[in-house]
């Protein structure tokens, strides 16, 4: 019997061995499910930016055409999978459980940085992160080896595609500045010809830009793209690859005139045309180019598992020198993913944080700045002003004279209303963005080169809002900073991919299958702890008490507006405020450090309010300028002298605690405890006044005036005769006194508010009343 056991045995672990990899497999399929969502939430703004942000087109219909545009560029990327299987590493010198390591530990790392990058809602580059994880992987796998076999480090390079994965580093590196350049060249030279003014130029401009837009987006995608797919070789492909001079000249002859036809005779937007077509042609391009990133490895996972399963081989000893042939990707395969990613695009919501960041880095107008400057972005902003000031002065006046004419942008009146829904920027740079990033991301998958579609589109996009001089002094250092950020991610991205899938791949070859479910499980809850922080934060922005820029045109309507954002203020207030004196009577750090947060996001609230007062004042009535202005800017004013006041308080309490100093004692936590439920009286009060619009009780509260300063004071006396009597600690009693008189600013502050508001409303609900009875 014994004989039969050990004769199986040998059998009996294969199939065992064979079941750890099948469910590596199915792991490996589950997690390109997963990276393809992550992945399209991250790279939807490589193709949506220019026309969401042009509004040529509805969301809806731009939507569609994008949609269509995947779903043929994912049959046209069979040939960049290649990439995956050989373009890092060499396959030949590894076995089969080396290579399932290698491919596990990157699409595990893929997932969770990908992901980590949509939940901040900014844009990175799938082609760098699986680039940089795969050589990761395989470097961490490589010496592994050679410590086994007592080698040295310069034997890594057989191990390791050295020149094809330079190469592609520094494609991807190389693609930043030409993608930036090219565009802000075309876009200057197009801004030259076309000017702002579009819309009034004659049709044979908008024609000849049409045919030459059109001309270049069809060769470069509509063939360049497609012809690695077997549906589209053909006689096109053949005549465009031979006779590529003649075949471009007769397609821009022919666009031409079919784009004067269409704008002449049917009165047709053919920048509209271009921006749909471009949409469709960039969104073809993405999947073409990068559906590697996404299920490149799990599909060499599955053609390496199917040649090992058919050997009989340990998978210890196969070998996988048959990655290195050319292996044609199953239709279905391409079409499933494209499936996928169409799915995803539609109901994705951190696809749409990630594409915000972009389009408003670009917009034309100044507004909300999202990233802070920083000393590098100051310092490039003082260079270009500098150089751009010296260059000036070389340049004859007339040609200055011209140049400021074609980049001057048409007046146009818009109600304070419909801001929001103006585009970032015009069809003109649209078009630009899409014509010129189409051309250098297909040049690079005709060619076979892993560019990074994200690196390309958005400093296209970069370029083209440069030679716009949408960068003004108003707001060039912010947008820097904002691109240095992106960039610096770009960065990160590659270091943390490289680190990443190196440690995991390392703890996958100590631990095989436990630290394979480890891995997965551990994946599965960051994911899902993120999908739930994203959420937060989305609902915390939609938040009702956030504080809304006020659009009204009269006095009256400021007045009526600006009751919500102080009833939301106050409601905040008391809760900060109450927090503070909570967190420091328990010396809770973390409270205290949460409610500093909650501050600092009021006060960039008050300071965004501010920073609208421009606007504001344009588009009031002229009858209303004055009250409504000075009424406005004084409310701003009391805001923020509370919203200080606030932070001072908040900022003492946690500077104390996190310092470890004596905690205050009782008689001083009870006063402040009594101050804090007086002024929660007062808010609450306040808070209700605003809400119910019931005006007339301010003068209520106003009342109460003295016996609010009387308890403060009362306070300020009784710890002055502590002080000399039975207090030993000097840090509290700053503490204390600095409380006290911090509080009695906020009560002036708040009181002063209320003033303003009953004043105010009341000098304008009388005139009214008047008019009514008579």
């Amino acid at each position: 019997m014994s004989r039969y056991i050990v004769a199986f045995l040998p059998y009996f672990k294969f199939r065992m061995g064979e079941n750890i990899y099948i469910f590596m497999v199915i792991a490996l399929a589950v997690l390109a499910i997963t990276d393809l969502v992550v992945g399209v939430s991250n790279d939807a703004v490589n193709f949506l930016n220019s026309a969401i942000g042009s509004k040529a087109i509805s969301f809806r219909t731009i939507m569609i055409v994008a949609s269509v545009g995947i779903a043929f560029g994912a049959m046209s990327s069979s040939g960049m999978m290649e990439v995956a299987r050989k373009g890092i590493f060499n396959p030949g010198e590894f076995v089969f459980a080396e290579i399932m390591f290698i491919f596990m530990a990157v699409m595990i790392t893929d997932i969770l940085l990908l992901d980590f990058f949509n939940t901040l809602g900014m844009p990175t580059s799938t082609t760098v992160s699986i680039v940089f994880e795969l050589l990761g992987a395989s470097v961490a796998i490589s010496l592994i080896k050679i410590i086994k076999i007592d080698g040295g480090f310069s034997d890594l390079g057989a191990y390791i595609n050295t020149d094809k994965a330079a190469q592609i580093i520094f494609g991807i590196l190389l693609s930043v500045f030409i993608a930036f350049t090219i565009g802000a060249i075309v876009q200057f030279v197009s801004r030259l010809l076309i000017s702002f003014d579009y819309k009034n130029k004659s049709k044979w401009v908008e024609a000849v830009f049409g045919g030459l837009a059109i001309s270049a987006i069809e060769y470069f995608i509509l063939v360049k793209g497609l012809k690695s797919a077997d549906l589209f070789n053909g006689a096109l492909t053949d005549f465009a690859a031979s006779r590529t001079g003649l075949f471009t000249l007769i397609n821009f002859i022919v666009w031409t005139l079919l784009s004067w036809v269409l704008a002449h005779f049917f009165n047709k937007n053919i920048y509209r045309i271009v921006i749909g077509l471009g949409t469709f042609a960039l969104a073809m391009a993405f999947a073409g180019n990068d559906l590697v990133n996404f299920i490149g490895v799990p599909i060499a996972a599955l053609q390496s598992f199917q040649d090992w399963s058919v050997s009989g081989i340990d998978p210890s000893q196969f070998g996988m020198s048959g990655l290195a042939a050319a292996v044609r990707t199953p239709t279905l395969l391409l079409l499933l993913s494209g499936g996928i990613m169409v799915v995803t695009l539609w109901f994705s919501s951190k696809a749409k944080s990630v594409v915000k960041t972009s389009v408003d880095l670009a917009r034309q107008d100044e507004g909300e700045e999202r990233f802070q400057p920083n000393f590098l972005s100051r310092q490039i902003v003082k260079f270009s002003i500098a150089a751009s000031e010296n260059l000036v002065k070389i340049i004859p006046p007339s040609i200055r004279k011209i140049t400021d004419k074609q980049f001057t942008v048409p007046y146009e009146y818009v109600p304070k209303s419909k801001v929001q829904d103006m585009p970032a920027f015009d069809m003109v740079r649209a078009s630009v963005n899409l014509m010129v990033a189409s051309v250098l991301i297909s040049i690079a998958t005709s060619m076979k080169l892993p560019l990074s579609t994200t690196y390309v589109t958005f400093m296209v996009a970069m370029g083209t809002s440069l030679a716009d001089r949408a960068w003004g002094a108003e707001s060039a250092v912010y947008r820097v900073a904002g691109v240095l950020n992106v960039i610096g991610g770009w960065f990160f991205t590659a270091l943390c991919a490289f680190t990443a899938a190196a440690i995991i791949a390392y703890l996958l070859h100590l631990g095989k299958l436990v630290s394979l479910i480890l891995l997965l499980v551990a994946t599965a809850f960051i994911l899902l702890r993120n999908y739930m922080s994203h959420n937060r934060k989305t609902k915390v922005i939609k938040a009702e008490d956030s504080l809304r820029r006020a659009e009204s045109s009269s006095i009256q309507g400021v007045i009526e507006e600006s009751a919500d954002n102080i009833g939301n203020m106050i409601k905040r207030s008391n809760r900060i405020y109450t927090n503070s004196i909570n967190g420091l009577a328990k010396h809770d750090i973390e409270m205290l450090k949460k409610n500093r947060k909650g501050v600092e996001k009021m006060s960039r609230e008050i300071e965004d309010l501010k920073n609208n007062v421009f606007y504001f004042i344009k588009n009031l009535d002229e009858s209303s300028v004055g009250g409504a202005s000075n009424f406005y800017i004084n409310l701003l004013g009391l805001l923020q002298d509370i919203s200080q006041s606030l932070e001072y308080i908040s900022t003492l309490g946690h500077k104390h605690v996190h310092n470890n100093h004596k905690k205050l004692k009782y008689t001083q936590i009870k006063e402040l405890k009594e101050l804090d439920i007086t002024l929660e009286d007062l808010f609450s009060n306040t808070q209700e006044i605003f809400q119910s619009r019931n005006f007339e009780e301010i003068e209520s509260i106003l009342r109460q005036r003295e016996e609010l300063f009387n308890m403060v004071s009362d306070k300020l006396e009784k710890q002055v005769a502590r002080t000399r009597t039975e207090e030993s600690s000097p840090k509290n009693t700053t503490l204390y006194f600095s409380l006290l008189t911090e509080s009695k600013d906020l009560v002036k502050s708040t009181l002063k508010l209320l003033e303003l508001y009953y004043s105010e409303h009341d000098s304008t609900v009388e005139p009214a009343r008047v008019q009514r009875q008579n």
